[in-house]
């Protein structure tokens, strides 16, 4: 029986911790098959981004017409989109798509480093995040996006609120830069559930985001709720992350197929 059907567009990385390896990785881990489009490769490791390269948008364009037109595709995830005209392109693409699409807003990358133009910010807000079923920033590509800082679990209605209104369906906004507890609120702007789960005393968290908006979409394409898939996926997250490990000489990657170890 074939799997669930699952399409990343995202960035490469070359250390194989976050993008589409993580995202590949993580689908694989959730039972769906996973599928790629790639918008961008980056000479990567576990010290920093050392060189990224902007794939054409025909190419990326010609990419995901190639999987959806044929196999089909039951959830989308996109991540490193890096110039405007990438994110106009995926955008138009996602509008012609009936399935659900988490956004990870990707702005910079783990150790720091810029993966968005500053003139891309305002397609994003305006052209990708309204086609996202579910907008997963983190608190740096919150104030990024909308100039909210949040400083304590407070501040994150209020974040959510600033995202929600670009129109994505739910926004996610991950809490794991705070102090304490690893808290993210996901709310539509009427429910809210609080996602709470102990801190783990690990560095090597590198590919964190990727990994969970793609478990985020692997769990829809399985027919969860949006609710659903999101608890899902932070508990995925989270032992993948107690799971993490060191690489080469900086922040390793989370550990995707956890679950397998014996």
């Amino acid at each position: 029986m074939t799997p669930p059907l699952v399409l990343t567009v995202a960035g490469s990385d070359s250390g194989g911790g976050a993008g589409i390896q993580a995202d590949l990785k993580t689908m694989l881990a959730l039972g769906v098959h996973g599928m790629s489009v790639l918008t961008a490769v980056t000479a990567q490791n576990s010290l920093g981004v050392h060189g990224a390269w902007e794939l054409p948008a025909d190419a990326v364009r010609a990419q995901y017409r190639a999987v959806v037109d044929d196999i089909g595709v039951q959830a989308v995830k996109t991540g490193m989109l890096s110039s405007v005209e990438l994110v106009e392109t995926v955008a138009a693409l996602l509008a012609e798509t009936d399935a659900p699409v988490v956004v990870d807003p990707v702005g910079v990358s783990k150790h720091g480093d810029p993966l968005l133009a500053a003139s891309a910010l305002d397609a994003v807000r305006t052209k990708l995040l309204p086609r996202a079923t579910v907008a997963t920033p983190n608190l740096d590509e919150v104030a990024q996006l909308t100039g909210v800082q949040v400083r304590t679990e407070t501040d994150l209605p209020r974040a959510a609120a600033a995202v929600l209104s670009y129109g994505p369906r739910w926004a996610l906004i991950k809490g794991g830069h705070l102090t304490g507890e690893a808290v993210d609120l996901l709310t539509d702007g009427t429910e809210q559930h609080w996602l709470r789960a102990p801190r783990h005393d690990n560095r090597h968290t590198h590919g964190t985001g990727c990994t969970l908006a793609s478990a985020v979409a692997s769990y829809l394409a399985r027919g969860l709720t949006v609710p659903e898939a999101v608890t899902a996926a932070k508990e995925y997250v989270t032992g993948a992350i107690a799971a993490g490990f060191a690489l080469g000489g900086g922040i390793g990657p989370v550990d995707h197929g956890w679950r397998f170890r014996p």
